[in-house]
């Protein structure tokens, strides 16, 4: 056959994605974004400890802080989502049953964890130390200045790469397959694979890769424009129209040689 006509027919078979969108929409796409925010919400949590931690003046804090990172930046994280997923397992079993997908959000989050801890940390560093210096002098603690005025412009400052992370984590979302997780609890590249595999086409996995490109595409545009918003501002408001420079020019003529 000719190779362009096998490539069209196991990846472009319009009624195999058809048959496989319904199911992506209704049980996959929400599980997807299940499992991405709330591995992001955990993780920014975990996350900002881990970042206040890395710049404390205390080694107990700060060492602890900086293996934890290098371990789960540096493990695949496939790797870390069966480490978790397999080896908490047995406590898993005790707290909410034989149900793997609050482990996939859990390994989720301490992988997101170890990224968004670093995008802070930088982030609280690049804020000028003479915030600091204003806040304490203003009778600010340390801990109330890095509260009320560092975290939250440091914060504000990594908004963008924030976002980049969340959009990992869409992706990153389909490694939890490998926990085995039930029919109603499959995210959108599980469900494209278990058609695919019932089909013996691939169309369907294509099409859970488009829905990933729906997801993510906008988010990545959203994130060049909150960078630009960040970097220059609104937009500068409309000067004063001519009617109100002349009123107040005429009330200052009218003004001029009265007694004051």
């Amino acid at each position: 056959m000719d190779p362009l006509s096998t490539l069209w027919e196991t990846f472009f078979d319009w009624d195999a994605m058809r048959a496989a969108l319904p199911e992506m929409l209704t049980v996959g796409l929400p599980n997807t974004l299940i499992l991405a925010v709330s591995a992001a919400l955990l993780g920014s949590v975990l996350g900002l400890l881990l970042a206040v931690a890395g710049i404390s003046r205390s080694r107990w804090l700060r060492w602890p802080a900086r293996v934890y990172t290098d371990v789960f930046r540096g493990l695949p994280a496939a790797a870390t989502i069966l480490l978790i997923g397999v080896g908490l397992a047995p406590l898993g079993m005790q707290v909410w049953g034989p149900d793997p997908y609050p482990l996939g959000i859990l390994a989720l989050s301490l992988i997101a964890a170890a990224y968004i801890g670093e995008i802070f940390r930088s982030g609280i560093q690049s804020v000028e130390a003479a915030q600091l210096e204003g806040a304490r002098a203003l009778g600010f603690s340390w801990a109330e200045a890095m509260r009320l005025v560092i975290v939250p412009q440091g914060i504000r400052r990594v908004l963008p790469a924030w976002v980049n992370q969340l959009i990992a984590l869409i992706k990153d979302s389909s490694l939890v397959y490998f926990l085995g997780l039930v029919a109603s609890q499959r995210e959108l590249f599980r469900i494209g694979q278990d058609y695919a595999a019932t089909t013996g086409n691939e169309s369907a996995l294509l099409l859970a890769g488009l829905c990933y490109l729906v997801l993510t595409v906008p988010l990545t545009h959203a994130v060049n424009w909150i960078d630009r918003r960040l970097r220059h501002g609104r937009p500068a408001t409309a000067p004063a129209d001519d009617d109100g420079d002349d009123t107040e020019l005429a009330w200052s003529g009218a003004t001029e040689g009265q007694p004051r």
